[in-house]
């Protein structure tokens, strides 16, 4: 049976009214509760509705857009990454429609389907679903799409992201090399691709040092406040650590707080070294020593690919065998199926705020 908006609503025991505001991305505009959309988004997804969009799609479809999608506007990482876009897509002649999902599935997943039903010419994303299925879909039936920092291990989707597992191990073996043997890494969504690698390159340096045993993982959410908590708790012990890898700016903020406020000093009573370069950890007392990702160029990658991929899907440019070609000149680190697959290096940046011990 041919899935319908009504033989949705039926089985959901709602109108096809509301399957339908929902699966057009305006559920919150009807005020629409976010249990409702998450359960008629699911169940979209389980019968696999999304094809009945194409019609809708074809019809929309309006040139000079792209959308963007990613976690969280208040992250300076991501405010970056969108500042960049942004700008590229205007110098192209493009408007770009950006969309927080604050690392809610279904946030992003509506924001998928209204990007789609307004016919953007491509997509990038940062995703924070583990699954990889519906991004293929949509770059597959409808529009390219790009994934900037986060990516998923196997995919035929085009990616630019840090070597986070290097990231890490730069971090790590810095900490060693200044004495450092308790030292505890404070992680974010253990799931996300970034925070996996860096906490392996972590996990790695530390069990070649023979410091194994030593090793702190903990947290599971990117925020101040995850920073501020897990530090306190951290700081609480019998043994504390002598030096705290916060594995992003948001969750630093939250260890410097904590740490001040327990009346202790950087770096004379505790050591920190942050993931991501933001300017503004230059203005600390001490200055914060940092993994610097190549931001600039990560969005601006991840851009030109996706650009290449609208004007390779429109036929101003030859690919071979149908499949989409490599961006020109981007040095890909590897190639899968026309996708272009690139990790940039990171850079530490030492600073003030780690003690040799």
């Amino acid at each position: 049976m041919k899935e319908t908006l009504k033989s949705i609503a039926e089985r959901l025991g709602v109108s096809p009214t509301t399957v339908s505001r929902v699966l057009s991305g305006n559920a919150s505009k009807y005020r629409i509760s976010p249990k409702t959309a998450r359960i008629v988004l699911a169940e979209a997804q389980r019968v696999d509705y999304l094809p009945e969009f194409k019609a809708q799609y074809l019809r929309n479809k309006k040139n000079k857009t792209v959308g963007l999608i990613i976690p969280s506007i208040a992250n300076q990482f991501f405010a970056d990454i969108a500042s960049i876009v942004i700008g590229e897509s205007r110098r192209r002649g493009f408007t770009t429609i950006v969309i927080d999902s604050m690392e809610d599935e279904a946030s992003q997943t509506e924001g998928l389907k209204t990007l789609v039903s307004r016919g953007v010419d491509g997509i990038i994303v940062a995703p924070c679903v583990s699954d990889r299925s519906g991004l293929e879909k949509i770059d597959r039936d409808f529009c390219p799409v790009v994934l900037v920092d986060r990516y998923f291990a196997r995919t035929t989707l085009s990616y630019v992201t840090t070597n986070n597992y290097e990231g890490g191990a730069q971090a790590t073996r810095y900490l060693i090399s200044q004495g450092h043997k308790k030292i505890a890494c404070i992680q974010g969504p253990p799931t996300l691709s970034p925070i996996m690698m860096r906490v392996n390159g972590y996990l790695d340096e530390m069990k070649a040092a023979g410091l194994e045993d030593e090793s702190i993982v903990v947290g599971d959410v990117i925020s101040v406040q995850e920073g501020y908590v897990e530090t306190k708790l951290l700081l609480s012990l019998e043994t504390r650590p002598t030096a705290i890898f916060a594995l992003s700016n948001t969750i630093a903020l939250g260890t410097i707080k904590a740490i001040r406020e327990a009346g202790l000093s950087i770096p004379d009573d505790i050591s920190v070294v942050s993931f991501d370069d933001s300017k503004f950890l230059d203005y600390f007392t001490p200055a914060i020593s940092r993994i610097s990702q190549p931001t600039e160029d990560m969005a601006t990658l991840a851009t030109k690919i996706l650009f290449e991929s609208i004007e390779l899907r429109g036929g101003a440019a030859e690919g071979r065998d149908g499949e989409a070609s490599p961006a020109r000149g981007l040095g890909a680190a590897s190639v899968h199926r026309g996708s272009t697959h690139l990790q940039l290096s990171p850079t530490l940046l030492i600073r003030d705020s780690v003690k040799k011990i």
